[in-house]
Order: structure tokens, then C-alpha cells, then sequence
């Protein structure tokens, strides 16, 4: 129980530092850490609704919904029937996307170097394995609740 605990801390402490990581970036660029998290998630070109987002993003509903009314206003997002007539579809305007690749392109870059620096020591299956850690984890916790 002691190892597991440990290795579950630590665990913890390194998601919470990549966590950190983002918020900090977005922060010291002027914009909130979960309006970051929205333009990374349009950023694959698809249309997404908040709903999805939302869940797929653990970010609340409300701030999804602040967020997108935001990036409306400033012409960077836009709102249109999804396939699910009930929810509209978000999808980035070229204005959008110019901003959104110009915010993220030092993500994208020090992402790229951290995944080269970390595949010269550990196989790429530790993504995997982390992915896994997280869903059981989520629908351990669920269980408790």
C-alpha cells in the first residue's frame, strides 16, 4: 500500500504541474486558462459542441458558456446548427484560427520538444498507461460518490 500511495503521489504532483504549466502560459499571455483550453480543443478544425467540450474537457458548463460568448464577441469563434439540432456547433472563424495558431504555436513547440525529450527514455505506450490510470481512476471515484 505504502509504494502504490507513493507512486499515486507522485502521480498527482506531475499531472498538477502540467496543469500548472498551461495556466501559467495562459496567464502570462492575458487570457484565462479554460479560454486556452477551448481554442486548443477547436483547434483539430472539427466543430464541437459545449456540451462536448465541456465533458471532454472537465471544464464547467458555465465557464464554457462565458468563454464562447467572449470569443463570439471578438470574432473568433462561431455558433451553428450541429448535427444535434438542440446544440450548436463552435467552430474557430479564420480570424479564429490566425489567433488561435499564433497563441498556440510555443505550446505546440514546447509539447513537441517534452514528448521527443521524454520518448528518449520511456516508450511511448507511458501515454497509454497515464490514460488508462485516469480512467480508472475516474470511474473509481465515481463509484464512491
Amino acid at each position: 500500500m505504502k509504494k502504490s500511495y507513493r507512486l499515486i503521489r507522485q502521480l498527482m504532483l506531475a499531472t498538477t504541474k502540467i496543469d500548472g504549466a498551461y495556466y501559467f502560459f495562459a496567464k502570462k499571455r492575458g487570457m484565462k486558462e479554460n479560454t486556452l483550453a477551448l481554442l486548443y480543443a477547436l483547434d483539430d478544425g472539427k466543430p464541437h459542441s459545449q456540451k462536448e467540450i465541456c465533458k471532454d474537457w472537465l471544464i464547467p458548463k458555465t465557464t464554457i458558456n462565458t468563454n464562447v460568448k467572449e470569443l463570439t464577441k471578438a470574432g473568433y469563434i462561431t455558433l451553428s446548427r450541429g448535427e444535434n439540432k438542440r446544440e450548436k456547433a463552435i467552430t474557430l472563424t479564420e480570424e479564429g484560427r490566425a489567433f488561435t495558431q499564433k497563441m498556440l504555436k510555443n505550446v505546440y513547440a514546447a509539447e513537441q520538444t517534452a514528448m521527443e525529450q521524454t520518448m528518449q527514455k520511456f516508450s511511448p505506450e507511458f501515454v497509454d498507461a497515464i490514460g488508462y490510470f485516469a480512467d480508472c481512476l475516474n470511474d473509481e471515484l465515481q463509484k464512491r460518490t
